[in-house]
């Protein structure tokens, strides 16, 4: 079959169609991928640097599910340490309430009577004021018992011109001296109180009773002597101080032997206590075992590794969390009983109760310091978190300008090639038209 012979102009014409229809099939392909670089022979380089831009982006996409357990799991911990924070608070509460009970256990003791019958009738007082009244000191080394015109001494002699006091409770001592001169029992007792851990009062008894104001033992001793140091020092003295001219034994100065013990009888109060306060203790423990995330706890001592870019060995970025194993012992707070045993609150005796105050003050400061930290490591989690986002984001979005075709320009394009696409056929007609007129010639 012969092959067609076909006009210069038609054959011009025919090859401005194929381009125009080719043209349009590219751009047609633009619009329905949204893709004016669909594969390497359109644009090697932006091919190639989009899809690792984008496979960037992907993985780090994928990390995002990793860092927002990685906050959770902090998050687990702080609501955590905010529970056990609310528990230790609700413990000084309840331990507050223990003090504000008076204790029944106060050492206490009363001396002899300073006062006697026949001195309330000669001087028609009562006893109690008899002994308030009487001087330390007189002339001599015997007791003078009050009269009508004379309020008596303890037969303390007036060459003694110093009196010292020294009272032990616990681990605290208090001591004082003051002139004998005109000194009665009233500034004894005046004295006593003055010292902030024993009280003293006489009674309708006439006797000298000295109380210590806490649970602890106390050690009371009475000196005299010629100056304010030796004073001091003699009421120390076992045996050889003036307790006795108050009343008291003479060795009520040394603790362990007669000194001023407690009573060893309970308050009520303080033992119904002692549950409420064990009972919350225990939650702590339990709070923090319960205060985990996905298998992770770090309240129980467990490790967390936040994992922040694709990349591996000594590149990759991380942050790594090393929980603390918190627990109510490891907070300091004992378990509470009713009596002295090491390693327990005795919820009976004060000095206790200001251990057990000063231990749950320091456990709001640990629990305080440790949400710190967490609270640290979740901002920069969060930080990251937000980050890596943007980043993704931004890697997609410079992606996609080497890729993406302009909708808007290659619709222009396509509306373009239409047009010349009717106008190649308007000319192909014309064209085809002149070939037919030269037959007309020999018709």
């Amino acid at each position: 079959m012969a092959n067609t012979i076909l006009s210069s102009g038609v054959r011009n014409n025919l090859l401005t169609l194929q381009q125009t229809s080719a043209q349009q099939s590219v751009i047609q392909n633009r619009l329905a991928t949204g893709k004016r670089v669909n594969s390497a022979i359109d644009n090697p380089v932006n091919f190639f640097t989009s899809q690792s831009l984008n496979d960037r982006s992907s993985q780090l996409t994928g990390l995002l599910d990793g860092i927002s357990n990685g906050i959770q799991t902090i998050q687990a911990a702080s609501k955590g340490i905010d529970g056990i924070t609310k528990l230790v608070q609700s413990l000084q509460s309840t331990v507050k309430q223990a003090q504000a009970d008076a204790a029944q256990n106060r050492p206490t003791k009363a001396g002899t009577a300073l006062a006697t019958a026949t001195e309330a009738a000669v001087t028609s007082k009562s006893l109690k004021d008899i002994a308030l009244d009487k001087a330390i000191v007189g002339a001599d080394a015997a007791v003078t018992p009050a009269t009508t015109s004379t309020s008596g001494d303890l037969g303390i002699i007036n060459t003694q011109t110093f009196l010292g006091l020294s009272i032990t409770a616990g681990t605290t001592t208090y001591t004082a001296s003051f002139s004998s001169a005109n000194a009665t029992v009233r500034d004894v007792v005046n004295e006593i109180n003055k010292s902030g851990i024993a009280t003293a009062f006489v009674d309708e008894k006439g006797q000298l009773n000295v109380k210590g104001t806490g649970s602890e033992t106390v050690a009371f001793g009475f000196g005299s002597s010629t100056t304010g140091p030796l004073a001091i020092t003699d009421a120390g003295a076992v045996g050889t101080n003036d307790n006795t001219a108050l009343g008291f034994l003479a060795n009520d100065g040394a603790v362990g032997t007669s000194a001023l013990t407690s009573s060893n009888v309970t308050s009520a109060v303080r033992s119904n206590l002692i549950q409420q306060f064990n009972d919350i203790r225990d939650q702590i423990d339990k709070l923090a075992k319960d205060s985990s995330f996905n298998g992770i706890n770090l309240l129980q001592g467990d490790r967390l590794s936040i994992i922040f870019n694709e990349k591996t060995g000594t590149n990759q970025t991380k942050l790594d969390i090393q929980g603390s194993t918190l627990t109510s012992d490891n907070l300091g707070v004992v378990q509470a009983t009713n009596t002295q045993l090491a390693g327990f609150f005795n919820f009976q005796n004060d000095l206790d109760l200001d251990k057990a105050t000063a231990a749950l003050t320091g456990s709001l400061t640990s629990l305080k310091s440790l949400a710190s930290t967490l609270g640290s490591n979740l901002s920069v989690a969060q930080t990251r978190q937000d980050f890596t986002k943007e980043l993704a984001n931004v890697l997609t979005s410079g992606a996609d300008n080497l890729v993406l075709a302009d909708p808007n320009a290659e619709g222009a394009s396509l509306l373009a090639l239409n047009t010349r696409q009717q106008l190649s056929q308007t000319a192909l007609s014309l064209a085809n038209q002149a070939d037919q007129g030269v037959l007309r010639l020999f018709g």
